[in-house]
């Protein structure tokens, strides 16, 4: 019988460590972040008002890089003379499931940066599912339509790193290596796909951040940062990548047992932010959740960026219309508006 990470870890004790090791207390269903805050405010300045825009895409096809560029002028990202890192969401390859984000929404963004002058533009995944990013890249697609645009790919399982001592005490680690093409880029793109999370209720553009560390460190699926907790593990790992903008491919998302098992679910929106944690939020509303009940999402919404539905400007489509009920994944019921 082949056990799915999740079970292997319910089998061996694992999960009933999330919730005492390092950092924030957790359980699956009721998060408490209590306590005094588990970052450092000279590094996190208190989180101010911010913007999301969302797009209408109803395919993958047309001028998705001029909706990309119109998005990233909507919220008024500077991007001219910078070095830009797009992470998208390459977990696994399974024809079936909508797992992924879009080869064609991935070179459309790399196009609209370009356009908008940024010095170089290279595309980087480190899947935790698969050791070999390079095999589940080229399964999906990316790598033939990165190649067709003159685009360089990076494992970042395999690339060099650099340690990076962490502002931020969640997991009870006092650094992280991060792949130096990271560290050394001006922006880093998170484009993760809209999903439903079986651990987290949403995978968005911080939980997309997992990808950034590396395997050969790490070990596979990203062993560390399970054993001491997921929601901890993702407060740490944003905070010490800091992606600069998010792209959230939402044209297909998927709902139910995410992220690699649920169904599609046709949405036909892109979220860009320069705020991730507003994106996520967004994202939480267009997928029908109560953003405000996902537990490390309000947590980041306290140094990691705005989270607070009020307190985000929605431009280009208003997300109360666009929303979709998804169906949530197992055991998180609870999130759904």
């Amino acid at each position: 019988m082949t056990l799915t990470r999740r079970e292997l870890l319910i089998r061996t004790g694992a999960v009933a460590a999330w919730a005492t090791v390092g950092g924030a207390v957790y359980t699956k269903h009721r998060g408490v972040f209590d306590g005094p805050p588990r970052f450092d405010r000279s590094a996190f300045p208190e989180p101010e008002r911010s913007a999301a825009a969302v797009l209408r895409a109803e395919r993958y096809s047309g001028d998705l890089e001029g909706l990309v560029a119109d998005g990233l002028r909507l919220v008024e990202a500077r991007v001219r003379g910078r070095s830009v890192v797009l992470k998208p969401n390459f977990v696994e390859f399974l024809d079936d499931h909508p797992i992924n984000t879009q080869p064609a929404l991935v070179v459309a963004a790399a196009n609209a940066f370009r356009r908008l002058g940024a010095r170089s533009v290279v595309v980087a995944e480190g899947p935790g599912h698969r050791r070999d990013a390079e095999a589940v890249a080229e399964q999906a697609g990316l790598l033939e339509a990165l190649d067709d645009a003159r685009l360089p790919f990076v494992d970042l399982n395999e690339a060099p790193v650099v340690r990076v001592p962490l502002r931020s005490r969640y997991t009870g680690l006092p650094a992280l290596w991060v792949p130096t093409v990271l560290h050394e880029a001006d922006l880093v793109v998170s484009m993760p796909k809209l999903k439903t999370h079986h651990w987290v209720a949403v995978t968005l553009s911080l939980k997309n951040c997992f990808g950034c560390m590396p395997g050969r460190v790490y070990g596979w699926p990203k062993d560390v940062f399970h054993v001491r907790s997921v929601p901890n593990s993702i407060l740490d790992i944003a905070g010490v990548i800091k992606p600069s903008l998010a792209i959230i491919d939402g044209i297909v998302g998927m709902e139910g047992n995410g992220p690699l098992l649920g169904d599609a679910v046709h949405s036909g929106v892109v979220v860009i932010s320069r705020d991730p944690v507003a994106a996520d939020v967004t994202g939480a509303r267009l997928m029908g959740m109560e953003p405000e009940k996902i537990e490390y999402l309000m947590e980041a919404g306290r140094f990691l960026g705005q989270a607070r539905s009020e307190l985000i400007e929605q431009r280009g489509e208003d997300p109360e219309r666009l929303a979709k009920q998804f169906a949530p994944a197992p055991g998180f019921e609870h999130v759904v508006a």
